[in-house]
């Protein structure tokens, strides 16, 4: 692509038109006629390495500064510019998708994942970007990033494009909004789920996380945001554009009426100013009701008949990891959830509380190199709610386990609930298997869908809990 083609006149420069072979701001992808991208983290700064490119082979730098180097082009920030460089590069796949973001701390994985199931059923062709998998229509990607990087995810897009999607459905994390990941995409609606405490060893502190968050209503055509949560009812009083409010309590655009709640099933009213659609779940959990309200609310807004939206969600049987039950064939029930955070936890137990027919017993660990001010108070979520706990191990990195588990049971101290301490998350979800008795609810809480768990120097191990309790029940 020519350069001035690439840069469609957003940037200015005075270097001649030439060719560029690519883009890119990893230094391990600067190859003959690319256009590099001085971008400045947290840990590393591109502008280093910017002469190093030209040596290299580099068509041109962009910098946010004179580096004296002939082929430079200077830009206020270079990671916007990046952004919108590739999707120019990939030819605008943003511009060809409607586009319905989902932020927030907790819910999104099952919102998106309702979304994109009421719009495949509506007859749309819908890629998927999430914290599980990415999907284009029926064909599963891996992902190791909730959001991709900026020149993947453009890719992704253009990927959805090509296939013939005409919707994408993706979790907008705070990461994505800050670092500007998304590029220029601009959402036909954009979803509020809720806020709480996670991700501050990223964010300096909770205003942080929530202006971060709060960047996406600033490109969307309309809002959908859940009032019931402080920062969302903060949000709909701040942001500008088309919104819609939804809640469970109180007078809102969307609200949920009627609602009738089982151990594996919800069913409720969306009532409107206008209408009353009623939905029916194989999921349970108060949770539930506003993650399904809010994918009908943003659906409805893009025209979504309602029968379709009554009719899928009344077919969709889980999410995985997401309060997903294991099969175990005995008298006790084993759930794997994703929470891995206070509200993440509380969310979660308060659910299945009312259905324990004996005990409710809480497994679950804290990531390593992770915000630690909220290790005790995930444990006094979990006191909160649960008969029983078992504090042990999650994804530990560079930290030792036990030091983390130390920082847990801080949150323990003032409370009567009985709980153990076993490091090794194998051992202590074997523990969990044995103490089981008829009607208890084992939740087995912070890995969810995933299959692998990060140890000393970022070695990853495969570790399935699906398995691993398959595994435990045979040999117990």
């Amino acid at each position: 692509m020519r350069l001035h083609d690439l840069l469609e006149n957003k940037i200015r420069t005075s270097l001649p038109d030439i060719n560029i072979s690519g883009v890119t701001d990893n230094t391990k992808e600067i190859s003959e006629g690319v256009l590099f991208f001085c971008v400045k983290g947290r840990s590393f700064d591109g502008h280093d390495f910017a002469k190093e490119a030209i040596e290299k082979g580099a068509a041109a730098v962009v910098t946010e500064r004179d580096l004296g180097i002939e082929n430079q082009i200077i830009v206020d920030d270079t990671r916007k510019a990046y952004g919108e460089i590739c999707a120019s590069w990939y030819n605008h796949p943003e511009r060809k998708l409607k586009l319905i973001g989902v932020t927030g701390t907790n819910g999104k994985t099952t919102m998106t994942t309702l979304i994109k199931e009421i719009l495949t059923k509506s007859g749309h062709r819908v890629g998927l970007i999430g914290t599980i998998q990415n999907e284009i229509m029926d064909k599963v990607y891996h992902t190791d990033k909730t959001s991709p990087l900026v020149k993947d995810y453009m890719e992704l897009l253009s990927e959805m494009v090509k296939a013939g999607c005409d919707c994408a459905v993706m979790e907008v994390s705070s990461f994505a909004l800050e670092q500007y990941r998304i590029g220029p995409s601009h959402f036909r609606v954009a979803v509020f789920t809720n806020l709480t405490q996670d991700h501050l060893d990223y964010h300096n502190g909770m205003e942080e996380y929530y202006n971060a968050k709060k960047l996406l209503f600033s490109r969307c055509d309309t809002a959908i945001v859940n009032i019931d949560d402080e920062y969302g009812k903060r949000l709909f009083s701040e942001i500008k554009c088309n919104k819609k409010s939804c809640s469970l309590k109180g007078d809102a655009d969307y609200r949920a009426e009627d609602i009738k709640i089982t151990h594996d099933s919800l069913c409720y009213n969306v009532v409107t100013a206008e209408k009353s659609l009623p939905v029916s779940l194989k999921m349970t959990g108060e949770f539930n009701i506003m993650n399904s309200m809010q994918a009908a609310a943003a659906c409805m807004e893009v025209r979504i008949p309602d029968e379709k939206i009554s009719s899928a969600l009344s077919s969709v049987s889980g999410v995985k990891g997401r309060c997903e039950i294991i099969p175990t064939g005995k008298d006790f029930t084993v759930i794997c959830d994703y929470a891995h955070s206070p509200d993440g936890i509380k969310n979660i137990l308060s659910a299945l509380k009312p259905f324990a027919k004996n005990r409710l017993i809480c497994l679950f660990g804290c990531g390593g190199n992770r915000d630690k001010t909220k290790r005790p108070k995930m444990a006094a979520a979990a006191a909160e709610y649960a008969d029983r706990i078992i504090v042990t191990s999650d994804n530990p990195r560079n930290e030792e386990p036990s030091d983390i588990i130390k920082d847990i049971l801080v949150g323990l101290e003032n409370t009567n609930v009985p709980y153990d301490t076993i490091e090794n998350r194998k051992e202590a979800i074997k523990h969990a298997l044995m103490i089981g008795e008829k009607g208890d609810i084992i939740v087995l809480a912070g890995k969810g869908h995933e299959d692998y768990q990060i140890l000393k120097n970022n070695e990853k191990i495969h570790f399935d809990e699906r398995e691993i309790v398959a595994e435990l029940i045979k040999e117990i």
